[in-house]
């Protein structure tokens, strides 16, 4: 955020007051940033569709493209966007016209946050962490305004198992961090990762055994709560036809679309600042570190793409059991051990 200023303030010297800067470098960088996530859909959707067809003995795409398919998304995409915007009748117009937009604007807020380099995050924030998890959670609310405003009942019980997946999840998964910010005693994304620097040793998630474990839940919290097999009721095809966006064509489809796999993305790009040592290496000094970010994770969401064409889907009541009597608890574990740990090796200031 504070390059893209400094580059228009260079560009316009004092044309633009500081406002003006502010709000010009703002906008910049919401719109590489909702360019980023269309990116991430593009390839997540071609990626997902041949992980799928290896895992069930097939090819996926091949036709469309040269090279396996790779031009598949791209005539999706012109597919989706051409067809028309169809609002039901009897809708809430203005919360169902409403409701795509609030769900990508609150993951693309949460992107802000992200250190994918150093010096590369367009907000950096003591609170980094903390605000992730804050605005992440405005998807609810438009899962929410979707499902009602549709006046579809398979929309509206979709809707309503979002809603209660997402605040349930998001105990755990908040939980699962708190051990190292313990350690760290920093919510500044930039500061935890760099608290890892030194190797592979130095990740959190080898810190001690209660951080391997909070890793373990964070990753199966965090696929619960981007609604991903085998937590992904609320779009059951099998039982609710789409779940909340049964009623959704043409863009404001594709905005749902775009912010599944954006968070996608988002909940392994924390999961990599964490717990995975962020932008540094194995081993040795930093080189490419952007691309070192990427390249985890992408590994983190290929495995949840695998498991997502691996496990079956579990009921409600043990969506439910798996949150309140599994996981919460292991979290609450986790973050005394941590505690514990760090008391008996010193490490406690």
């Amino acid at each position: 955020m504070q390059v893209m200023t400094d580059l228009f303030a260079r560009i316009f010297g004092d044309g633009l007051s500081p406002l003006g800067l502010l709000v010009a470098g703002g906008l910049t960088m919401a719109l590489i940033m909702a360019l980023v996530m269309a990116l991430c859909a593009i390839v997540f959707t071609w990626a997902e569709r041949k992980v799928a067809g290896f895992i069930q003995s097939r090819y996926g795409p091949m036709r469309v493209g040269r090279w396996h398919g790779v031009l598949q998304p791209v005539a999706d995409m012109v597919k989706i966007l051409g067809k028309e915007d169809i609002v039901p009748q009897d809708a809430d117009k203005p919360l169902f016209l409403l409701a795509p937009f609030v769900i990508f604007v609150g993951s693309l807020m949460a992107w802000a946050a992200i250190p994918f380099a150093p010096g590369f995050i367009a907000a950096d924030l003591d609170l980094g962490l903390f605000y992730i998890f804050a605005v992440s959670s405005a998807a609810t609310i438009g899962i929410l305004m979707a499902g009602w405003a549709s006046n579809n009942k398979w929309s509206l019980y979709g809707a309503a198992r979002g809603a209660a997946q997402a605040v349930s999840y998001e105990i755990p998964l908040a939980l699962a961090c708190i051990p190292v910010v313990m350690i760290t005693g920093s919510l500044n994304m930039n500061d935890i990762v760099i608290a890892q620097q030194g190797g592979i040793w130095r990740w959190h998630f080898l810190h001690d055994p209660f951080l391997f474990v909070a890793f373990l839940l964070y990753f199966v919290a965090s696929i619960a709560e981007v609604n991903r097999g085998p937590f992904d009721l609320p779009e059951t095809e099998s039982e609710l036809v789409a779940g909340y966006h049964t009623e959704y064509t043409g863009m404001r489809f594709a905005f749902f679309f775009l912010a599944e796999y954006a968070n996608l993305f988002l909940v392994s790009c924390i999961a990599t600042a964490v717990f995975l040592g962020g932008w540094q290496p194995l081993f040795g000094p930093v080189f490419l570190p952007g691309l070192v970010f990427v390249i985890k994770a992408v590994l983190l969401v290929l495995l949840q793409m695998w498991l997502r064409w691996t496990l079956p889907r579990l009921r409600v009541d043990q969506l439910m059991h798996v949150c309140w009597k599994v996981m919460v608890p292991l979290a609450l574990v986790c973050v005394l051990g941590a505690g514990i740990w760090m008391l008996a090796t010193g490490q406690a200031g």
